[in-house]
């Protein structure tokens, strides 16, 4: 009872303190921090793109899902339910189902931010209420063991500390939207008791952690509450990692161990992504949190690596991470849906988990945060259109897990793989991507923009409105138009503000060389430099209209020349999308493997609003050439083109048109 009322005052006195304390993640008070977040809600997309995508979120992803989860077929619901004693049966799925359902209900609590469905706040609150029936009395919540009757903790392989940590962040998160504390609570008794296990460092539980969400979890707990155990904790789970090498300890007996788990070598002591993408980044992402708060160089300094080499290195131009499913580091040691060396880009094989890529645009914008450099939202913002949207159907039903960057008929035998699919799914049995990607979508309005001790930083481009208070308190209201990305003009009004001089940073993307800037219809001396935030500081007025004109020329884009997956190939984009060439869209009975590229083809983007969801193709000559396939290698005289016209359509729209080939990279004849 002396812990409850202790966490109630902490979190009474925290709400009063500070402002802007409702953010996705709360730094408000984080002493190490550039750019600190809007508040859940302050921020709505009004129309286009973006609008679009958290309408058919809010209409159909959410529900959909939901649907999926509460029901018989995602069964995560039905777990907790036989957990709490209220139900018969076995546990269903894979033992991080629950972080799963964590996940989809955090969705919930963002469209509740913006829409304040009160029939989804009572829904909430009944399956909270379920989850709290299954939680034991010590605090203990994971309901494949529970069921099961598997000794808790007793092998990292269940992924207990993943499902602790989606639980924290989901229920800090419905704390700084409703007001309330009943999921707060569960999470608090939770992670008091991982605080009792952990906090000694038993020898035996020393390599417990394996996917380490709780990093972040217990860091935004701390944030909420202001008890420093839970970030003492976090600290610990970093401090961990890194020391062991063999695979022999009772807790990771038949699993993976080294480079597989990043656990060779120590963080801070790191130079080199490695192993499983997704442990990987969401490691890197609770380390960033770390730092938002110790301010620790040697932490820094290896994020600051470790985001180097992953971004320009180990990232395929969609902004997706993880070479491979199977495959062995660089250190030798074995490996799955994870990293290769570096410039290792297959494109057919590409394993790319949507969760991975995901988990590349948390990363970095915690980077941005602490930073303040527009790279980090440019990687973002990659990863938003392009990787992101590519593991859902533009209708909002259907998923994919990995994300190729090229899609041969007949090339792979999928009947052997467990996550791999030649098209998307309405159901994934390993179903963490989905809800992962759901709930970036409905947050997404959250990162567009920041907030600095100056000022304001406009992160993403897209329709929206603005309400929210700055550093200091003062409201200010900004009102955003654009046809973002399909169109490079965006006008951003300033509806109201303090009438003191504070700065508005425009991110001028690294693509949108040669952006023009105005105020008031009137050009403005200001260093618009591509990859970099363009600072406007003055006393502003309502009214006040600023205008940006980026140029939305059709680029090929080339890969490092040690990318020998991809010499004499170039990607097509536009702004900030990446296209590709779908099957759909070629001659009868052409294969992928027969196109080519002239370097001097002329493209026509056209927007199409019936099509796809509504996107810009790009239509542009292509050379067609039949090669022979019998065969490793043959004679050849000189080839013989025919030329054609092709759409080409966003990456993120592939597949939605049935089973077909598709490929990012293409040959190109150098004119």
């Amino acid at each position: 009872m002396v812990r409850f009322i202790t966490t109630l005052i902490c979190l009474s006195f925290t709400s009063v303190t500070f402002a802007q304390d409702k953010a996705i993640i709360d730094s408000s008070a984080s002493p190490h921090i550039q750019l600190h977040g809007i508040d859940i809600g302050d921020c709505q997309w009004t129309d286009g793109f973006w609008a679009e995508k958290f309408q058919l979120c809010e209409s159909v992803m959410v529900p959909h899902m939901g649907d999926i989860l509460k029901g018989d077929v995602g069964h995560a619901l039905n777990n907790f339910k036989i957990a709490a004693g209220v139900m018969e049966g076995e546990h269903q799925g894979f033992s991080w189902h629950d972080g799963d359902f964590y996940k989809w209900i955090e969705a919930c609590v963002y469209l509740d931010a913006v829409n304040h469905d009160e029939n989804r706040l009572d829904d909430i609150d009944e399956m909270i209420d379920i989850i709290g029936r299954a939680q034991e009395n010590d605090g203990y919540l994971h309901t494949a063991t529970q069921i099961e009757g598997i000794p808790h903790f007793s092998n990292r392989r269940f992924h207990e500390m993943y499902n602790c940590g989606h639980l924290y962040t989901a229920a800090c998160v419905h704390h700084r939207v409703t007001g309330k504390t009943n999921f707060l609570n569960i999470a608090i008794k939770n992670a008091d008791l991982l605080y009792r296990l952990f906090q000694p460092r038993p020898k035996q539980l020393s390599r417990f952690g394996f996917n380490q969400t709780q990093i972040m979890g217990l860091t935004e707990l701390y944030r909420t509450t202001k008890d420093k155990r839970y970030l003492d904790l976090a600290e610990i789970f970093i401090n961990n990692r890194g020391n062991q090498r063999s695979g022999d300890a009772p807790s990771v007996t038949g699993e993976s161990f080294g480079d597989m788990v990043q656990e060779r070598v120590p963080l801070r002591n790191e130079t080199e992504a490695v192993g499983h993408a997704v442990l990987a980044l969401y490691f890197y992402a609770g380390a960033a949190d770390i730092y938002a708060e110790t301010g620790e160089k040697a932490l820094i300094d290896a994020l600051d690596r470790l985001w180097e080499n992953v971004v320009n290195k180990k990232m395929y131009v969609t902004g997706a991470l993880g070479q491979t499913h199977y495959g062995v580091s660089s250190r030798h040691d074995k490996i799955s849906e994870g990293f290769l060396n570096e410039y290792m880009m297959p494109n057919m094989t590409a394993y790319n988990e949507t969760c991975a890529n995901i988990c590349n645009s948390m990363f970095s914008y915690r980077m941005l945060g602490i930073k303040g450099d527009s790279k980090y939202a440019d990687v973002m913002e990659r990863v938003l259109f392009n990787s992101a949207l590519s593991g859902i159907s533009v209708d909002g039903t259907h998923y994919f897990y990995s994300n190729p960057l090229r899609m041969i008929n007949g090339s792979r035998n999928y009947a052997k793989m467990n996550t791999e699919s030649p098209k998307r799914l309405p159901y994934l049995k390993c179903f963490c991507c989905p809800p992962n990607l759901v709930r970036t979508i409905a947050k997404s309005s959250a990162w567009a923009y920041s907030l600095s001790d100056t000022g304001i930083a406009v992160n993403l481009y897209g329709g929206n409105k603005l309400s929210t208070q700055m550093r200091d308190g003062s409201p200010i209201r900004l009102n955003q138009k654009t046809n973002y990305p399909w169109e490079g003009s965006v006008k951003i009004s300033i509806e109201s503000c303090k009438n003191e001089p504070f700065e508005i940073r425009l991110r001028i993307p690294e693509w949108a060389a040669g952006t023009e800037i105005r105020l008031n219809a009137e050009s403005i001396n200001i260093n618009a430099h591509a990859g970099s935030y363009a600072t406007i500081r003055r006393t502003w007025n309502p009214g006040d209209v600023i205008e940006l004109d980026m140029p939305m020329n059709v680029q090929l884009i080339e890969g490092h020349p040690r990318i020998e997956e991809v010499r004499n190939q170039v990607a097509v984009a536009r702004g900030p999308v990446v296209y590709c060439l779908e099957s759909p869209d070629l001659p009868n009975e052409t294969s992928i493997l027969d196109v080519y590229l002239p370097s001097d083809s002329q493209w026509t983007p056209q927007f199409q609003p019936n099509f796809l969801g509504g996107i810009t193709t790009i239509t542009g000559d292509i050379a067609v050439r039949n090669i022979p396939k019998q065969h490793m290698y043959h004679p050849i005289g000189k080839p013989q083109w025919k030329t054609e016209r092709a759409q080409f359509i966003p990456y993120f729209a592939w597949s939605n048109r049935g089973e077909s080939e598709m490929t990012v990279f293409v040959p190109v004849i150098w004119k």
